[in-house]
This record gives structure tokens, sequence and C-alpha cells, in this order.
């Protein structure tokens, strides 16, 4: 089957930031398509083994406002105050996440997937389920789509090509191929494994439910968020390779062993653990960026956004709020009656990629963190000083509170506690002193 007539929008994956882009768009007044390689997810049974629940923070929060969503999908997640970091003594430190009690949320991405398909449907959004777009071809303008019963489908001359396909993007495979395209993909010598922590008989969390629970040990960690039905959805990130690695997990006798030395309070919670633990795939993790996201052929427009434009590993939590995000400023870029798309794209990547990098860049050390900072002296001492902080300027945040519970942008944020870091130090080193640190900062 070819497909000749023009789309308003043609929209890439049925993913959550899809579906929001296409709600934002049809709210426009676009007729708008979304084509997805897999079958409808509402209909499909649940798959686990490599999802990394969602952390919905302010910025995600923002996004499914402007959508009427954002009541419907808090009534399926659960609030994260603080972390809860299991020593490796046995003894747990609850660090909240800031002092006047702001949370994330933990939320299966299926539920908040269907709740957006769901609410794009009944705004008129077309979907196209069970068709993977194999091939887009810029030169000739045409996107090659086959389902599972190797039907081929064509569509030529898209009006508007917006891809939201995941870090594996057909369209930036082909941006990639021409001429003053940057791009750069980094894949962590870690990588993932999802296991299942079952709720009691009753019914009942068999951790603190209202915490990200994290398992710091050096080199490697396991962490747990909570889910609706009394279970915990545990993600160990440890090297592939080495020592103390993936490689070496091969038998039952090994993974017991593993989790008895390093995570021994969980071991009687998880009856199948080696089981789960053989089953479940081993994800990777990778960080992409590019630039440009987007290119004009003849009276054809593409771009990119979300994990398709800049993939980033989940250590903030950032990468569904950063998606969500760029949705809503591309969205906001769209005036009501004068569309150039060439120069909106142009904008739109322009506002976004110095803010996507940056936002890659705190993921990473925000991992480095995670694993090994929040038992460390050092941070622990840093920490109690940002107290007094507050308490000194009560509307000071810290970094951690600005990426999570503002809209402030991720490159200022970066910016700032550059030097905010150096100036720290030199509090730490003796050079100036506590009310010098506050006024520097403020």
């Amino acid at each position: 089957m070819i497909i000749n007539k023009k789309e308003n929008v043609l929209i890439l994956g049925a993913g959550p930031v899809g579906s929001l882009l296409a709600i934002l768009f049809k709210k426009k007044g676009f007729e708008v398509s979304i084509y997805e390689k897999r079958n409808d997810v509402r209909k499909a049974a649940g798959y686990k083994g490599r999802s990394i629940n969602i952390a919905l923070s302010q910025r995600g929060w923002t996004a499914l406002e402007k959508v009427g969503l954002k009541e419907e999908i808090m009534q399926v997640s659960l609030p994260m105050y603080g972390r809860m970091i299991h020593k490796e003594d046995g003894l747990t430190d609850f660090q909240p996440y800031s002092s006047v009690g702001d949370a994330i949320y933990s939320v299966a991405r299926s539920d908040v997937n269907k709740l957006l398909i769901d609410a794009a449907e009944k705004h008129g959004v077309q979907f196209h389920f069970d068709q993977n777009c194999k091939r887009i071809d810029l030169k000739t303008n045409s996107l090659y789509f086959r389902n599972s019963i190797n039907e081929l489908t064509t569509i030529n001359n898209p009006e508007v090509c917006i891809a939201a396909d995941g870090a594996y993007s057909v369209l930036r495979t082909e941006l990639v191929k021409h001429e003053a395209v940057n791009y750069s993909q980094a894949y962590l010598e870690h990588g993932y494994k999802e296991i299942h922590l079952p709720a009691t008989a009753k019914g009942a969390w068999q951790l603190k439910k209202d915490a990200l629970h994290i398992w710091p040990r050096k080199s490697f960690m396991l962490i747990a968020l909570p889910n609706m039905d009394g279970s915990f959805t545990c993600t160990l990130f440890l090297q592939k390779k080495g020592q103390v690695a993936f490689e070496k997990l091969r038998s039952t006798a090994d993974i017991q062993s593993f989790f008895e030395l390093y995570f021994a309070d969980i071991v009687g919670l998880i009856p199948d653990l080696a089981t789960q633990f053989m089953e479940n795939p081993t994800g990777s993790l990778v960080t992409i960026k590019c630039e440009p996201w987007s290119r004009t052929v003849g009276k054809s427009h593409y771009t990119l956004v979300g994990d398709a434009a800049h993939a980033i590993t989940p250590f903030y939590g950032q990468g569904m709020n950063s998606g969500f995000e760029d949705a809503t400023k591309l969205s906001d870029l769209i005036a009501d009656q004068h569309r150039d798309w060439e120069n909106i794209f142009t904008q739109f990547e322009q506002s976004r990629i110095g803010n996507t990098n940056a936002i890659a860049d705190m993921a990473y050390q925000n991992f480095i963190e995670m694993r090994d900072g929040v038992t460390d002296a050092n941070y622990l001492a840093k920490k109690k000083v940002e107290e007094e902080i507050k308490r000194k300027n009560p509307h000071w945040k810290n970094k951690y509170e600005l990426v999570s519970f503002s809209d402030k942008a991720y490159s200022e944020i970066q910016h700032y506690y550059n030097k905010y870091d150096a100036v720290f130090n030199a509090f730490l080193a003796g050079e100036i002193d506590f009310d010098s640190l506050c006024e520097v900062i403020s």
C-alpha cells in the first residue's frame, strides 16, 4: 500500500512522549497520525524485565497538566519523599529529597502510556499499530513500514514527521548519514537487570513504600521503586565484565552468593530471585547526543524528540520528564496561524540541545553519587551544610531539588552548580567562611 496523502503531522512512536505530543498538536488543530511498531499496549500482556519505572517529577507533571491528565495519572502513582539508603551492615538511612516535603512519583511506564493513548484517541489522533518503520529515505522523502505479516506500507512526502521512536530511532539513523550532523553515543560499562520484589500475602509492601530504595556498593548498586500493588521493581546496575560483573553470575549458586554478600536484607523477600535473574534480560545504558535534530527536504519537515534526540541514563529520573518537556516546548512554539516549520524546528532544537546535553551529563554524575557518594563522609558533611544554608535561606534549592522540583532550564542548573561546587569546596577547605558561602551562592 502506498500513501501519498499528506498528513499534517506524522509521529513515529506511540510511547508516552509520542502520545503526549499528539494530544498537544491535536489541541492546536492539526490532523495527527501515529505509527507504532508494537501492537497496542492496552491489549498486550504485561511485559516485565526491561522497563525501569518512571519517576515523574515537576517537568512531567507540568506537561501532563497541559493535556488534563495530571490528576488521573497521580491516582496510579506513588510518592517517594527521599532515598532510603541500605548500608552494607544492614542499617538504613533515610535522606529526604527536600526540606518541604517534595516528592518524585513512581509509576509504571505502561500505565502512563495506556492513559495517554486513550486520551489521544478521544482527541481524534489516528493510531496505526504493528507498523514497524524499517527505513526512511530522505532523498526520496519516503518512509517504509512493515507489519507482523510482512505487508509493506510506504508513506511519501509527509508534511511534518516527528520521530519519538526512542534511543534507536530510525529517523535519527537516517539523519546522521547526511552532512553537517554531529552525533555521539556512549555506552556505560554497566548493564541493568530488573527483579520483581513481591508484596506480602496480604498485599502489603515489604519495604518502606514512600521512598526510593538504594543499596550503594561503590562501583555498582541496586535500587527499588514501589508499585501500586504492594510490590517493588528492583533494578541492579552492575558492570557487564570484570571481577564483580554480570558475566560472573551464571549459576543459581553464583547469583545466590552474590546477593547474600551484597544485598542480604532482600534475599529472603524474593523467593524466586535466581530464577528471575536468569530469565530477565540484561539491558544496556547509553547516552546519545545529536545535532541538529531537524531537516527540511523539499516541502517535508522532519525532527526528533525525546530519546530519539537525546537518550540519557536513568539516574536522575529525567528521561521521561525531559521528553515531556520537549513536547510542551515544541507545542508552545507553534503559533495559531503562521506555521513556518523549518523555523519552528530550528528554534526548538536551539532552545533544547544545550539543556538536554546538560541533563545527560548530570544524570551520569548522579549515578556516581547514588552508587558511591550517598555513604561518603564528604557527601554527608555537604548535606549537613546544605541544611544550614536552607535554615539561613529557606528558598534556596540544591541541585536535585532544582532538577526535580522546578522547571528551571537544565543548562542553567548545570552552570550554577559548577560555580557552586567550586565555592563549596573552598568552604570545606577553610578558604571562606559560612556567611561568604551563603552570599556567593544566593
